[in-house]
């Protein structure tokens, strides 16, 4: 890529873009294309066939080896400031996301401290966000014990949803709903046109399962078993049929509950569904006893369960493809046991998205046209950001310079993310982001990111 002001731009009104953006290869809704793309205040506001000679203030010229991708929007990542900014944080979390080729993200009402349950504690977000952020953010409020009369003005406030446990969620300040306040706050949530997005595993099950515990990683999947999915999703469906509430599946990892999710979608059930590149790219037979730096909730599966994952994308049960990016310090990994109970629980790959799903999507046939509808067009269509998600005319300027073929391996010290722990260190990976592009200004060491409310965007 190369990038240059046009010296002899013509002058006349309407003449010159602010960038222009030439690319021999793009994927745009209409798939595949050479295309030269306009850009005025941030937003796009011509695409012709490349060769067109648009005049700009700033030009960007893809070499040949690159590939012009829409900004991905990751809707599920774990920023945890204020409170746990140790583990994370805005500045940090934002620069790994436009390294990774994130332009947006929505962060999720806990690990911080105070979460996201009512107005003041979005606000104090906001604040601490405010001048600090790489990419655009939006925020999820949270459904909790005892907050219903908080939930519609923290939608007023224009959070994007609302998230719920229906188990413990690991955080004390973050309790989790029963089947009586799942119903209830969905009902609320329904009347105000909100969706509910539900941490789906059952507590029940899991309490029954065989106790986890010591460095082997087969007995901490046994202590997380694919049938708790499946029980917790189906009680998510009954209240959402009950109350015509549009509900979303975060982070599945068990396929066995695909049929059931396609059933109550033609059932008219507004249901969604995502998982996440962890659970597409690794394997449970992969997971070295001891390395807690793979623990997630729900866990990686094995690999018949990963196969099956990618034909629910390809048949369209899945919808999006996000992070769930959740960060800790080391010593919370518990490196010095590598026991699998007592360590946290998440993945970090907020910068790594991109690269690890294209590297498993390429083998198995499918396009980056398919990667950017799973983790650019549809979490954009979810959150409901309207001008995110396509290079299209009238969207917001926000894309990526992608160089599909270039390999890497994951170097955990050279990431943006706060604390260099991630289950791919050591992982060749295929795919590198050049450039990120925000609003039509690359990404670069001042945060001109946005904070977003919903319908705003």
């Amino acid at each position: 890529m190369t990038t240059a002001p046009l010296p002899h731009a013509p002058s006349g009104p309407g003449a010159e873009f602010d960038l222009v953006v030439r690319a021999g290869r793009a994927i745009t809704p209409a798939g595949q294309r050479p295309v030269e793309i306009g850009v005025r205040d941030g937003v796009i506001t011509a695409i012709e066939d490349l060769g067109a000679g648009m005049a700009g203030r700033r030009v960007v010229d893809l070499a040949a080896d690159e590939v012009l991708l829409p900004g991905l929007v990751d809707s599920h990542v774990h920023v945890n400031e204020p409170g746990r900014t140790h583990w994370e944080g805005f500045l940090s979390a934002t620069r790994a996301a436009a390294a990774g080729g994130v332009t947006t993200i929505v962060d999720m009402p806990l690990n911080s401290l105070p979460p996201t349950t009512d107005v003041p504690a979005l606000a104090d977000k906001r604040v601490r966000a405010e001048g600090s952020v790489f990419v655009d953010v939006g925020f999820w409020g949270g459904a909790v014990p005892g907050n219903a009369a908080e939930l519609p003005g923290l939608h007023r406030a224009g959070v994007f949803g609302f998230k719920c446990f229906l188990l413990d969620s690991g955080v004390p300040e973050f309790g989790h709903l029963d089947s009586d306040e799942l119903e209830a706050d969905l009902a609320l949530l329904t009347e105000l046109g909100a969706i509910m997005i539900v941490h789906a595993e059952d507590e029940q099950i899991i309490r029954t399962a065989p106790a986890p515990g010591g460095p082997r990683y087969t007995d901490f999947l046994a202590s997380r078993p694919p049938q708790a999915e499946s029980a917790a999703i189906a009680a998510v469906i009954d209240a959402a049929m009950r109350t015509g509430g549009r509900v979303h599946i975060l982070h599945l990892s068990d396929a066995g509950a695909l049929p059931m999710i396609a059933r109550a979608r033609d059932a008219g059930v507004a249901i969604t569904v995502e998982t996440c590149p962890h659970y597409l790219t690794l394997a449970a037979e992969q997971v070295p006893d001891g390395a807690t730096a793979f623990k997630c909730c729900p866990p990686i599966r094995d690999q018949h369960n990963q196969d099956a994952l990618w034909q629910g994308l390809a048949d369209g049960l899945i919808d999006i493809i996000v992070t769930d990016h959740s960060p800790a310090t080391a010593e919370l990994k518990t490196p010095s046991t590598g026991d699998f109970h007592t360590a946290w629980g998440g993945i970090s790959s907020l910068q790594l998205g991109l690269a690890a799903v294209w590297t498993g999507a390429r083998v198995r046939g499918f396009t980056l046209a398919d990667v950017t509808r799973w983790m650019s067009a549809g979490p954009a269509r979810f959150a409901g950001l309207d001008r995110k998600g396509a290079i299209e005319i009238g969207r917001h300027a926000d894309l990526a310079v992608f160089a599909p073929e270039e390999p890497f391996t994951v170097d955990a010290t050279r990431l943006h993310h706060k604390n260099p722990v991630t289950a791919y260190a050591g992982h060749h990976l295929t795919g590198v982001v050049r450039t990120t592009i925000l609003r039509g200004r690359p990404i670069a060491d001042i945060p001109h990111g946005m904070l977003l409310r919903r319908g705003e965007s």
